[in-house]
């Protein structure tokens, strides 16, 4: 006897557990356990780059139309005179391919939002009009195919503002925008628009902090029935506020403060499963995370956890309600500056953030946006690239890895049952180890000694992994 694996029984048969397989899974494979009791492969990745724009691109945003299975990308074209742009994107499988681009409106815009309304089935694109006093304004788009086209030009704010941030309320059928009115001081604004045809409407502007407010982020919390925008008040502080909607017109509740100090970089998205808010934000260069429990007029939150991730120059996020993760992009401010994301898991009030998936290796520009396709189950990540500035997309599986279950001691057949080697276990089917070396699980369900929230336990051979024992 040479090694310690020879006392061990062919095909790592301790702590064996029989599951059946959802997919053909492959011998030494790390699977998740699902919510049916079977076991499924742990996947999760990046598809190819694809150029939306060939040409300087900025201030990105995106969404999914349910209806026509297509995600819309908004944009200011440098090529094109810096006008308002948008174009239409079909996923298949982990690709996507996209239509030709359309001008939404032939004047220099900034501070794109784009969203969904289910009830219209219109896109609306919410953005300031540059050229014309920075006033903002929002247009209707119908997506026919892999084109898109537009209603006319409606203004919600006939004085300089910035930041503007739309969500669709499914309860009223509106799109809420908030943004930054800088002729009035700067203060939280909100405006309730009402899609009919292939034109909007608006209500009365109605302020919302009474105070300069940044890095304004809003979502719509489908169980409550409430809007909740989160921005930096007071001080630079991390603010919460819940609006409600009635008619044309949206009232706020008390705002809450979520960060008592200095908060940038805020993102907000609702939790469809959880039926919560999460917000995301970057305070003292450090990423954090916190959840929110809207109650009538008001959000109260649980504990902030620190990502252990610092230097964010842009962030995008998005709800993955296949995997039931947050995803958070972001350009590292490290060289080369890649693109990253995170994927964030909630428990009760509790976030917790995995690992991270680099999605472009080179210098991104300062856009990013990120949607979620129900129909594929993968997020849409576009961005600008620093070399050339070009429009970018790419699909992203968040990885299931943090339903880690086990290996398989060898080949299962799609609903076939086979042994999985579970914690506390040995499994012999791998290959390459290194021997005294801890591995990990990645997004994509490899093993390795790159550490990520998910140790597998130590390698005693070249082809035997000893679990780690959970008791």
């Amino acid at each position: 006897m040479s090694n310690l694996s020879e006392l061990l029984p062919s095909g790592g048969g301790q702590n064996a557990v029989d599951f059946v397989a959802t997919g053909t899974l492959a011998s030494g494979q790390a699977v998740a356990l699902k919510s049916n009791g079977q076991v499924e492969a742990i996947n999760g990745g990046i598809g190819a780059e694809v150029i939306f724009e060939n040409a300087v691109t900025t201030w990105i945003s995106s969404a999914y139309d349910t209806t026509n299975n297509k995600v819309v990308i908004a944009y200011r074209d440098a090529a094109n005179s810096n006008y308002g742009t948008s174009i239409v994107g079909t996923v298949s499988g982990s690709s996507i391919s996209f239509g030709s681009p359309t001008v939404f409106a032939t004047t220099i815009t900034s501070f794109t939002s784009t969203v969904y309304d289910a009830n219209a089935n219109k896109i609306v694109i919410a953005y300031m009009d540059y050229s014309a006093g920075e006033h903002g304004k929002a247009i209707v788009g119908t997506v026919s195919g892999t084109s898109i086209s537009f209603g006319s030009i409606a203004t919600f704010q006939g004085n300089e503002c910035s930041k503007m941030e739309a969500a669709y309320d499914s309860t009223s059928y509106r799109v809420v925008i908030s943004y930054l009115h800088a002729s009035n001081s700067g203060y939280g604004t909100a405006i309730v628009g009402t899609v009919s045809g292939t034109s909007i409407s608006f209500g009365s502007a109605v302020v919302f902090q009474s105070s300069a407010t940044y890095h304004n982020s809003i979502a719509y919390d489908a169980n409550a029935n409430r809007t909740v925008i989160s921005y930096s008040g007071n001080s630079g502080y991390g603010t919460a506020i819940v609006g409600t909607v009635s008619g044309t017109s949206i009232s706020f509740g008390s705002a809450v403060v979520f960060k008592a100090v200095s908060t940038e970089r805020i993102l907000t998205v609702y939790d469809t499963t959880n039926q919560k808010i999460f917000i995301s934000y970057v305070s003292g260069a450090n990423l954090f995370g916190i959840v929110g429990t809207v109650s009538g007029t008001s959000i109260s939150f649980g504990t902030e956890v620190n990502s252990g991730l610092s230097g964010m120059i842009d962030m995008s996020s998005t709800y993955n309600a296949t995997s039931k993760t947050v995803s958070i992009c972001y350009e590292a401010n490290a060289s080369p500056k890649p693109g990253n994301v995170t994927d964030v898991s909630i428990a009760g009030t509790v976030p917790t953030f995995g690992g991270t998936t680099t999605f472009s290796t080179t210098q991104l520009g300062d856009d990013t946006s990120a949607t979620y396709d129900p129909d594929s189950g993968k997020n849409i990540i576009s961005f600008t690239r620093a070399s050339g500035q070009l429009g970018i997309s790419l699909t992203y599986a968040p990885s299931n890895n943090t339903s880690f279950i086990g290996i398989t001691a060898s080949a299962i057949a799609n609903t076939a049952t086979g042994s999985v080697n579970t914690f506390g276990g040995i499994n012999e089917a791998q290959s390459g180890l290194t021997i005294a070396a801890d591995y990990y699980v990645q997004n994509d369900g490899t093993l390795s000694t790159t550490a990520s929230s998910v140790k597998v336990g130590q390698a005693i051979s070249a082809t035997t992994v000893n679990l780690m024992d959970l008791t």
